[in-house]
């Protein structure tokens, strides 16, 4: 076993400005922090299969879902279950930095809505 950190983990950019470290991936869980500069987001979207919980480490998540809007802060997480259109942003004005955990893995469950 080894301890995880964004310095030794699989790094990938989304979205051209935002950040990804893989930090557990495997056929069953995915965990990834990610990091949202101010004014980024993410395309709309859903997961057939995937489960999602995030959970904010610092910053302001802004989250679209299905007739609201709602607003995670550092400390707290949301749980977005399979087939639930939605839609992070970051408002706020610095980096946005949260988990995103998933079962099963959501990056080949990705429904795209634009």
């Amino acid at each position: 076993m080894k301890v995880v950190s964004p310095d030794n983990a699989e790094h990938y950019t989304w979205g051209e400005i935002c950040d990804g470290w893989h930090l557990l991936k495997s056929e069953a869980l995915s965990v990834i922090e990610e990091r949202v500069p101010p004014g980024g987001a993410e395309a709309h979207h859903y997961h057939r299969r995937s489960q999602q919980f995030l959970y904010v480490l610092s910053g302001q998540a802004t989250m679209v879902l299905p007739g609201e809007t709602v607003t995670i802060a550092a400390r707290q997480g949301l749980a977005v279950p399979p087939g639930t259109p939605h839609r992070l942003l970051n408002q706020g004005g610095e980096d946005l930095c949260f988990l995103v955990v998933s079962t099963p893995p959501s990056h080949q469950d990705r429904v795209p809505m634009d």
